[in-house]
Formats: structure tokens, sequence, C-alpha cells
């Protein structure tokens, strides 16, 4: 079963990595974050618990979230706000300055404790190991909590991430969001 969403996810990863290389601009992307600042940083480092660290994620991801906010496929408060204004170039612009930060993750526990069912996807530190997938190193517990719960509950939805989290327990969400939490994150601009 995981092996079929994993393929199934090529083909929308591939769809969201044409979008990306449409022209973003990261010089412009860079001048668009100052709206993205208060909540995910200039750096996409983020400022407040529920908002994720953007910085050093693939471009195609972050087209692709972005769309969904546009579009209205995926809802939050304030990013379906913000996101509705933005042009295709806009967002094509904030996804080539974001994923021009670079990201490094360090573990801070044994390797050996990290969360089975994410690891093949969102790697044993956090840092994406499929293209497509987000990266979740020093996220907040309360953020992956949230999502996973989101997904789990179908008022998020996703190939692959929704039948995952309908499996998992209370306790196995907190686990594996307690675990990413604990990886120190660094995001540096390219500056």
């Amino acid at each position: 079963m995981i092996r079929s969403l994993l393929i199934g996810l090529g083909g929308v990863i591939l769809a969201g990595a044409v979008h990306a290389q449409d022209g973003g601009d990261p010089a412009e992307g860079k001048k668009l974050a100052g709206m993205c600042r208060t909540c995910h940083g200039i750096d996409g480092y983020a400022k407040i618990p529920v908002a994720p660290h953007i910085g050093g994620e693939q471009a195609a991801y972050i087209v692709r979230q972005l769309t969904a906010f546009h579009e209205g496929t995926r809802q939050n408060e304030m990013m379906s706000v913000v996101a509705a204004s933005l042009s295709e170039q806009q967002i094509a612009d904030l996804a080539a300055w974001y994923s021009s930060q670079k990201a490094t993750a360090t573990l801070t526990a044994d390797p050996s404790g990290a969360p089975e069912a994410c690891v093949s996807c969102h790697g044993v530190d956090g840092m994406a190991v499929v293209e497509g997938a987000p990266n979740l190193a020093g996220e907040t517990n309360i953020y992956i909590d949230t999502q996973l719960k989101a997904f789990r509950s179908g008022k998020r939805t996703h190939e692959i991430m929704s039948a995952i989290a309908a499996d998992l327990s209370d306790e196995q969400i907190r686990a594996a969001a307690d675990w990413y939490a604990a990886v120190k994150l660094e995001i540096a601009s390219p500056e």
C-alpha cells in the first residue's frame, strides 16, 4: 500500500516541480517575503508555534502549498487570505526565495528512536528525503501534532499523509511531533 502511495505521489510532485520551474526569482521573492516575516520570518524560520519553518523547503512543495491556499483547497485563517492575493509569478518568486535558504538539521537523540511511519519520506532528522515532502526538523510539536490530526480527521487531505495519519493513535502522533520538534534546525540565507 505504501509503495502505491509513493508512486502516486510521484505524479503530484512532478506536476508541482514543473510549476515551480516557471521562472521564480529569488530576489523578487525576498521582497515579497516581507509580508511573510511576522509568521515565517524573512529567512523562513517560523516566529510563531503554529507556523511552519519554510526556509530550505523544496520550491515545488512551497508552490503546491501556496497554490492550495490560493485556490482554497487548503484552508487556514491567515494563509488563505494572504495567498488569495498572490499571482502565480509571486508564488514562484516566494518559492524561489525560501527554497534558496540553506536548512541544516542536527539530531539530539538516538536515531533508532525515529518515528517509523515518517522516516521514509521525512528522514530520521526531519529533512525530507522524498521530493515534494516537507522538512519537519525543528517544527514545534504543536504544529506537527495539529497537522497530523488534520490529516487523520480529513480536515486536511493528501494522497499519502491521509492514509498514514488515519492509522496513527494520539500517542503515535505526539511521539512523532516530539521527535521532530527536538531536532535542532538552522536556516541560513544564501547571501
